[in-house]
């Protein structure tokens, strides 16, 4: 039977919306700067905005089966945003409350649904992507921040308190680097996009190595820079890739002694650099590896496209 549903993924630089069909098609697009946003409300008020667009682009209003939302820290539970390092939204932010009460007041009485932004892409591998019909697996995305969904059994695990599968803010380097989150070590300070441009300016201005990063202005070095020096053999750049790969294996093969997936995705800006990550990525990956594991799980790149993703798997959580 034909349906609708509207997706929304909320990051730290953009929210992407869509208006998706049942079979995974999407319809029509929208965005914003979630930047360009200093006060909460009005935020949300923008998002509602964007979701009345979508709704009268349906061209059967009476088929929409609701908002899915996928959010840095939301709260599959309680419909809330809460202590989202990446946002500039601090504490607890009643996210589905608010938009309901909104999207009420203007007419449409349309059921809204919240989780964390990877579970959200995790939904959409599961439903749309690579891992159709795999029970068990892990889905990383590696953008400002690293995100995971856990999927076990089929389902995607949540909790006592729906935050559970948080592999970016495990501990992999004690007395690390200090986090967003408010701690030190952690997956996300060292394998996010944000992480490898620390690493470069720590080997920049801690070490000897030549380098053709050395030539940039320090504010002007970022992934591409750092893939671009990487992919014409600049060793200070290599050596980025494989600190951010030795981090981030490390956390892989603790989440994987935990949930015994079958497979590992990988998804987001970062995977872009293809070997210089995924190569390092892999041999760390099995040396971190408890032995019971070793050479048993596949690491893949998602099969999704990176800007439809999370709307996908956000848009599945209305079914």
């Amino acid at each position: 039977m034909k349906s609708y549903s509207i997706g929304i993924d909320i990051g730290g630089t953009n929210t992407g919306f869509g208006l998706v069909d049942e079979k995974g098609n999407i319809i029509s697009t929208t965005s914003i700067s979630t930047k360009d946003f200093d006060i909460v409300e009005n935020y949300l008020d923008e998002i509602v905005k964007h979701i009345i667009l979508l709704i009268e682009r349906c061209e059967d209003k009476s088929l929409l089966k609701g908002v899915g939302i996928g959010a840095p820290n939301g709260n599959y539970y309680n419909g809330t945003i809460e202590h989202a390092p990446n946002l500039k939204f601090h504490g607890i932010i009643p996210v589905k409350e608010y938009i309901e009460t909104k999207l009420k007041g203007k007419g449409y009485d349309l059921k809204v649904t919240l989780t964390n932004d990877a579970n959200a892409a995790a939904i959409g591998e599961m439903i749309y992507g690579g891992a159709k019909g795999i029970k068990n697996f892990i889905m990383i995305t590696l953008g400002t921040g690293v995100g995971s969904g856990i999927v076990v059994d089929g389902k995607v695990v949540y909790g006592f308190d729906g935050f559970a599968g948080e592999v970016g803010h495990t501990i992999v380097q004690p007395e690390g680097r200090m986090c967003g989150c408010g701690r030190r070590g952690c997956v996300e300070t060292y394998s996010s996009v944000t992480g490898l441009r620390k690493t470069a300016l720590e080997l920049i201005n801690n070490t000897k190595t030549k380098s053709s990063l050395r030539e940039i202005c320090q504010e002007n070095i970022g992934g591409k820079a750092i893939y671009n020096a990487a992919i014409n053999g600049d060793k200070l750049a290599l050596k980025c890739f494989e600190i951010t790969a030795k981090m981030l294996a490390i956390g892989m093969a603790n989440a994987v002694a935990v949930t015994s997936p079958e497979k590992i995705f990988l998804f987001g800006g970062l995977t872009k650099a293809g070997d210089l990550l995924m190569n390092p990525l892999k041999k760390y990956f099995e040396e971190s590896l408890f032995v019971v594991f070793q050479n048993k799980i596949d690491l893949e790149i998602s099969h999704l496209d990176e800007n439809t993703a999370a709307i996908l798997g956000a848009a599945a959580l209305t079914y």
